[in-house]
Order: C-alpha cells, then sequence, then structure tokens
C-alpha cells in the first residue's frame, strides 16, 4: 500500500456512497453525528455542477433510508459558483428543498476569500427560504466578526473555524496567535448570542475556551456543538463525547481525494504539519 493510499484512507472514508454510510454507523455507534462532503470543487461545466447536486440529492435520501445520523456539507464552487450565482443558486435550491422535504440540514461551506462575499449573499438568500441551513465563518478573517454580527441577527447556523487557504496579509491576519485569538472573540460571539453553534477545532486552547465560555454563559451542552475532521484528534472526540458535549464529525469521500488534499497542503505549510501530526494519532 503506497504512502498516499494510506493517507487516504486515514482521513477520508473511501471513494463510494457505501463506504460512506459504513464509516458513519461506526461514529454514530460512538455517539457522534456525522456531515458528509462528497469531494470535489472548482466545476465549471454546467453539466457537471447540476450532476454533483443529483449525487448530493441522492446522499440526502440514501442518509434517510439507512437512518443514520448525518447531514451533508457542499461547497458552491463544486455546485458551480464560478459559472454564475444564480446557476449555482438554482443548483443548490434543489439541495435545500430535498433536505427540507427528508428533515435534513445543509451546511454551506466556505473557500477562499475570493468568494466569501458572493458565498454569504447567496446564504442570506437562501435563508429566506429554508431554515434548514448554515454556512461557516473562518476566524483568519478581518471581516469574520461582521459576518458573525450579521448571521447572529439573522439566526443563521455557524460553524466556526480557523481556514486552511493560504490568504494575504491584506483580508487575513498571517500569525497564529492572532488567528487563535480572533477564534475565542467569535467563539464568544456565537456562544452568545449565535443559533446553534458549531464550534470546528482541534485545538484544545480552542475547545477549553469555549466550554468556558458556554458554562459562563449558562448554555446548555445540547444547544452547541463540537466538530472535528474525520480521522484527526480522534481521543479527543470521544472524550467530548464522553463529558456529554455535542460531536459532529466532518466525513468527506469521493473519487477527488487526490487533487482536494494535494492543493490543501500545497497552500499552507500548517496544513501539512497539522496532517502529518495526526496520521498516527488514536
Amino acid at each position: 500500500m503506497s504512502f498516499l493510499t494510506f493517507f487516504a484512507r486515514r482521513f477520508i472514508t473511501g471513494e463510494t456512497v457505501e463506504s460512506a454510510i459504513e464509516a458513519v454507523k461506526k461514529l454514530n455507534a460512538s455517539g457522534m453525528s456525522v456531515t458528509l462532503d462528497i469531494l470535489g470543487e472548482n466545476v465549471t461545466n454546467q453539466e457537471k455542477a447540476t450532476r454533483t447536486a443529483d449525487n448530493y440529492i441522492n446522499l440526502l435520501q440514501v442518509i434517510t433510508k439507512t437512518k443514520i445520523d448525518s447531514n451533508i456539507s457542499i461547497k458552491l464552487t463544486q455546485m458551480g459558483l464560478d459559472i454564475s450565482d444564480d446557476f449555482c443558486y438554482e443548483n443548490v435550491n434543489r439541495i435545500l428543498e430535498k433536505a427540507a422535504s427528508l428533515g435534513n440540514f445543509v451546511r454551506i461551506d466556505m473557500e477562499g476569500s475570493d468568494y466569501t462575499e458572493r458565498t454569504l449573499n447567496l446564504v442570506y438568500r437562501w435563508h429566506e427560504k429554508f431554515e434548514n441551513m448554515g454556512t461557516v465563518i473562518q476566524s483568519y478573517l478581518y471581516r469574520s466578526e461582521k459576518d458573525i454580527e450579521e448571521l447572529n441577527k439573522r439566526q443563521i447556523k455557524v460553524r466556526l473555524c480557523k481556514g486552511a487557504y493560504k490568504e494575504p496579509k491584506t483580508v487575513a491576519f498571517q500569525s497564529k496567535d492572532d488567528v487563535n485569538d480572533n477564534f475565542v472573540k467569535l467563539a464568544k460571539m456565537l456562544l452568545k448570542n449565535g443559533n446553534y453553534p458549531a464550534i470546528a477545532s482541534h485545538d484544545e486552547a480552542m475547545i477549553k475556551a469555549s466550554i468556558e465560555t458556554a458554562n459562563q454563559l449558562g448554555r446548555d451542552k445540547s444547544s452547541f456543538e463540537f466538530q472535528m475532521l474525520y480521522g484527526i484528534n480522534r481521543s479527543a472526540q470521544r472524550e467530548l463525547v464522553r463529558q456529554g458535549y455535542k460531536m459532529r464529525v466532518y466525513t468527506p469521500f469521493g473519487t477527488h481525494w487526490l487533487p482536494y488534499y494535494l492543493r490543501r497542503l500545497r497552500e499552507r505549510k500548517e496544513n501539512i504539519s497539522f496532517l502529518v501530526r495526526h496520521l498516527f494519532k488514536d
């Protein structure tokens, strides 16, 4: 087995829906929820973007049929955002309608900062029609505090993460300490005024700070959740469940795992060290 194959098996469930469902069942048995992600991004062909949306609609039906505890996460460039905002809106609209009819939830992932404004504008449009959706905010962007103020005002569900794309100093904090400080600030805003916030971090300090804030605010453990990546810091995932916190595992699958991970690894050296650190950890 090659290193890349070993690497992939650690951080993705496999290439098929069946492999993903089996992984979800195991995570559910450990007391964890899941969000499934079909790998892929930057689709510029309408037929392919439509087919990808169809695949997500099918995935929602499989989730219902198998009765697993999972929602879905989607990237808008996978849904045709590079084609046009209107095409992407209509394409994702079909997914949201199906999810609503099945009582499921759709998370709109956040990509590079060039897409942030367009993504949020589409999120605001969708949220006027659908409550079963939310989005993601990255703590390394300067703009994120104002974005969370607006999302809280609209009561749109937010997953907070640090961010994994390489961004210029004109739009993003460059030092780890600044990114962490902003993460804690934004987590406090979400825990105080947000609608079921999702705190997405493997950093023990960020998790501890979020728990302390939740306790200070008297926030019930059922009113927010932690999220981590599949295969990353599994012992911490189990410990949070043991303590009674809700844990959701971001679980990718599909045939596009190689370009996805190579792109992430090329973008920031922090991504390389992060994944290598967790490659052999329990």
